[in-house]
């Protein structure tokens, strides 16, 4: 089945490679490089599941889900945290949990994480 992904990292290799697993799958993939660039993204109208990882500048991706709920755009998006291990911030996290599907920590296993997307209704 056919899915909608924007995949948010702001390291081009992971973007690249995730991207390219992803249409080999059928998939219809969006990349973004920054937490503005993926609220740009969702509020022209993207509507998907949602791969954010949580380490990138200026806006990190707890504060990129906080605008997303913020905006009221969190029924457009099905969230999954990709992120290095230890970047797992209960502080920055509190308040999001019920807007998070799921939380893979990297180095990532590429068959969990297509199984959760698989998983996921679009």
């Amino acid at each position: 089945m056919e899915k909608d992904i924007l995949i948010v990292d702001d390291d081009k290799d992971i973007l690249t490679s995730l991207r390219e697993v992803f249409l080999h799958q059928g998939n219809v993939v969006f990349t973004a490089e920054s937490g503005f660039e993926c609220l740009r993204r969702i509020k022209d109208g993207f509507q998907g599941i949602l791969l954010i990882d949580i380490m990138m500048p200026k806006m990190d991706g707890w504060d990129t889900i906080r605008e997303i709920v913020k905006n009221g755009l969190e029924q457009n998006v099905q969230i999954v945290v990709i992120t290095a291990r230890g970047t797992h911030h209960q502080e920055k996290m509190h308040g999001l949990e019920p807007y998070i599907i799921d939380y893979i920590p990297k180095p990532f296993d590429l068959h969990k994480l297509l199984g959760v997307v698989e998983n996921l209704k679009t």
